[in-house]
């Protein structure tokens, strides 16, 4: 491997984020949920959540759309559970708060938001938003502010939004910056992950798997 293959995992290792992270719920477009994988990516996030409670969507594998994901499911890990109770106790063991995206009444302004605290940031189905199931179980809303005809974004483009907003609340902290979020032998054990896969010409589908 090239020293300049070596140095950007190193550089990518150094700047993930443990305390922040995605989560999508019904997510049907693969190409979405591609697209999701690609912008964690670009912001420090090291793993995402799925959480599908539609019986119709509960498949072996999740798929996301390779092109738009630009191989970011191989470095962006995928956790996938099919019932919200069990994914909300293992978001809140490892995260401060989870925060949905959503319309309604008692929802922030996502500029108003604290990114820079321990936070999973939550997403709905395309069409119908977050659920009624998912809903209770939030410790907070949020919603992107627009000024045009359509009430609501692209689930990926949304996704994108609030995650830049969070890396730029983050950068302005040095979050990105030493010292580092990771420890040192988190880094080195994530970078020992990051350098096999790439030995390994690691082609993998995200795969989905229920509990821990």
């Amino acid at each position: 491997m090239q020293q300049k293959r070596l140095d950007k995992f190193h550089a990518v290792v150094n700047r993930r984020q443990p305390d922040l992270t995605v989560v999508l719920e019904n997510v049907t477009d693969a190409h979405n949920i591609g697209a999701v994988f690609r912008s964690a990516d670009s912001v420090g996030i090291a793993e995402v959540y799925i959480l599908n409670t539609d019986a119709h969507l509960q498949t072996k594998y999740v798929k996301i759309g390779k092109r738009t994901s630009m191989g970011a499911g191989k470095w962006v890990d995928a956790h996938y559970f099919t019932d919200a109770e069990a994914c909300f106790e293992k978001l809140k063991s490892k995260y401060g708060k989870v925060l949905g995206a959503m319309l309604g009444e008692g929802v922030s302004d996502f500029h108003h938001l604290d990114l820079t605290e321990s936070v999973a940031l939550f997403f709905g189905n395309e069409h119908r938003g977050i659920s009624t199931v998912s809903e209770p179980l939030l410790d907070g809303k949020f919603i992107i502010p627009q000024v045009g005809m359509a009430e609501s974004l692209n689930v990926s483009v949304a996704c994108a939004v609030t995650l830049y907003e969070a890396f730029r609340q983050r950068n302005a902290k040095g979050f990105y910056d030493e010292p580092y979020r990771l420890g040192a032998a988190e880094r080195a054990a994530l970078f020992d992950v990051y350098y096999e896969r790439h030995k390994a010409r690691d082609r993998r589908v995200v795969k989905a798997w229920k509990l821990e």
